[in-house]
């Protein structure tokens, strides 16, 4: 087997280790890996050329960087291809001052043997029923394109670092589950959403208190039709986490964000009630 860049002819086979994994992400996921970074993402191939590991990394300005889509295929796990992935991503980001993933439980004994440390914990919550009762009476309005440079701020300071070009792909992808509250310099909280294999995803969801989140999630949810839908969702605002259970949400898997050197920009979690996702952060 070797190692070696990953290229958009090898997004089939990125999915096919996420349908074996029962990860979410479609063909659109895996390709803004390449458009942001064409550099930043590896494979494993076998003797035979076929992919059969991956891993992706981006960097956020150069405030810090992150580790995502770390996937074997069934048949080839617990030979190290993992730990091997680990260390091709590291090597790229080997001159960021920090490195960042959410990293899941069985990850975590890995990451911490490599100099991780934990940060905050978060978990995927999912519903297949939501209770709409316990929705709540929204003042959110969809978000727009000349929005984007308020939300820009509020992002960089509540994420800790620039990521104006994922956010819109994001808002290009699903615009219909883009919502704000408030607007300019009174603008009080965003989230957006992504369609997934087996989920919608609501996510990041950014706000000034749990009542705006609250709303922005309300709207959001809405929108989402009749697939089962997701959140990530950290453990940091007890009512917002019994908000989301009373919707109908239970735990689907845990997570730990992790970071490798400094962590000198944290920005501020107590107003990120969902992230975007664990392969972006």
């Amino acid at each position: 087997m070797r190692f070696r860049k990953m290229e958009r002819k090898d997004v089939p086979s990125g999915l096919s280790l996420c349908r074996s994994a029962t990860w979410n992400q479609l063909s659109r996921d895996w390709e803004i890996f390449l458009t942001l970074d064409p550099e930043g993402s590896r494979v494993c191939v076998d003797d035979d050329e076929n992919v059969i590991g991956t891993v992706t990394t981006l960097r956020y300005s150069n405030h810090f960087s992150w580790i995502g889509m770390v996937l074997v295929d069934p048949a080839h796990q617990r030979k190290g291809i993992g730990l091997k992935l680990l260390e091709q991503a590291l090597e790229i980001l080997k001159n960021e001052d920090s490195v960042k993933l959410d990293a899941t439980p069985a990850g975590r004994q890995v990451y911490v043997k490599l100099g991780f440390k934990d940060e905050y914990s978060l978990s995927r919550m999912s519903t297949a029923s939501l209770n709409t009762q316990h929705l709540v009476a929204s003042t959110a309005t969809p978000l727009e394109q000349n929005d984007l440079d308020s939300v820009k701020l509020l992002d960089q300071k509540v994420f800790g670092a620039d990521r104006l070009p994922l956010l819109r792909w994001m808002m290009e992808g699903a615009p219909d589950l883009a919502f704000k509250v408030g607007k300019g310099k009174q603008l009080k909280g965003y989230c957006f959403g992504r369609p997934g294999y087996r989920f919608t995803q609501i996510g990041p969801v950014v706000a000034m208190d749990v009542d705006v989140a609250k709303e922005l999630v309300s709207a959001a949810l809405m929108h989402c039709g009749n697939k089962p839908m997701i959140l990530d969702v950290p453990y940091h605002d007890e009512a917002w986490n019994t908000w989301i259970s009373l919707l109908g949400f239970s735990e689907l898997r845990p997570f730990v964000r992790m970071y490798k050197g400094k962590n000198n920009w944290p920005g501020v979690p107590g107003n990120q009630y969902a992230i975007l996702g664990p392969e972006f952060g």
